[in-house]
């Protein structure tokens, strides 16, 4: 569904921007042509300023480590650059192209990979493509209603373990991107399934909520806004020794996730990355080492030229 989503959203814009260019072209309006093919594809980087500056301004007082003016920068290039890679091809064009790996008998400890709000498994392509190649099997999930309730979303991360664990006889890591994290919280609420993972890897997930999530409508996203009646009830049904299954990356520079330390759980592992920003957190190489290690492959090496 999300793909269908996007492909519709860019086809239209493309569609909009070259009839308005054709138009204004006919009148000898170069200018103005340009001008619009900018904002297509440049528009998004004013968007991105725009979230950093409010980085600057909502961190100021949050517990992590100020962010300094480079970092904010690197963070914003890296948005810059990821974005389109990650919602204008892999998630609408490239989301299946990577299918689950399910040796049988393979006796390795598996991944199932959890994405967050609008978006697809596409997220995780670069990832897939080199886990398959290291032989680690995984399971990468669509969660759908795309904008439903993030507890409609534990089923489909209940058939993804129930695989993981039919394949390889263990239980799996689970490494999960924004909301993805949330969800991954509920379905061990939902099914006590501790003894049934052996480590969660959450990137940029809103643990505590997130300021952003206020401007956002949909059901998934009201839960996602600080102190909601979801999160307070998901904490309700938590047992106090849970969190240290996980391993929580947050970011002083996440231009989502605000304030930054909404991203940790008390009596986690939590590790501060500098200068990252929310999608371009998905693509870490230290986070990719952190689930290599986990899943007993600590010394495996990149193949040059090969990157997330």
């Amino acid at each position: 569904m999300m793909a269908r989503l996007q492909k519709i959203v860019i086809f239209v814009l493309l569609a909009i921007a070259s009839g308005c260019a054709g138009i204004l072209g006919t009148q000898g309006n170069l200018g103005w042509v340009l001008a619009i093919f900018a904002l297509l594809f440049c528009g998004h980087a004013v968007v991105l300023a725009f979230e950093f500056m409010l980085v600057a301004v909502v961190n100021r007082s949050d517990p992590a480590p100020a962010a300094r003016a480079g970092e904010l920068f690197r963070a914003w290039w890296g948005e810059v650059v990821t974005d389109p890679q990650v919602f204008c091809w892999q998630q609408p064009f490239r989301s299946r192209t990577q299918p689950d790996h399910l040796p049988p008998a393979s006796n390795r400890v598996g991944v199932v990979f959890v994405h967050g709000f609008v978006c697809n498994r596409g997220l995780w392509n670069p990832w897939l493509i080199r886990l398959r190649r290291l032989g680690v099997p995984f399971v990468a999930v669509n969660l759908e209603p795309v904008f439903g309730s993030i507890d409609d979303y534990t089923p489909i991360i209940e058939q993804a373990v129930h695989d993981i664990e039919t394949a390889t006889r263990n239980p799996p890591l689970i490494v999960a991107h924004s909301m993805g994290g949330l969800a991954v919280r509920a379905w061990l609420a939902d099914h006590h399934a501790d003894a049934r993972v052996c480590h969660v890897v959450t990137i940029g997930t809103p643990h505590r909520g997130t300021l952003l999530a206020k401007l956002a409508l949909s059901l998934n996203a009201r839960q996602m806004r600080p102190n909601s009646e979801w999160q307070r009830a998901l904490v309700r049904r938590e047992p106090t020794s849970r969190h240290a299954r996980f391993t929580c990356f947050y970011s002083n520079c996440d231009n989502i996730i605000l304030p930054a330390s909404s991203a940790t759980l008390e009596g986690a592992e939590n590790r501060h990355l500098a200068g990252v920003a929310h999608v371009h957190f998905a693509r870490q190489e230290v986070v990719f080492r952190e689930v290599l290690q986990r899943v007993g492959l600590a010394t495996a090496t990149r193949p040059p030229g090969e990157a997330l």
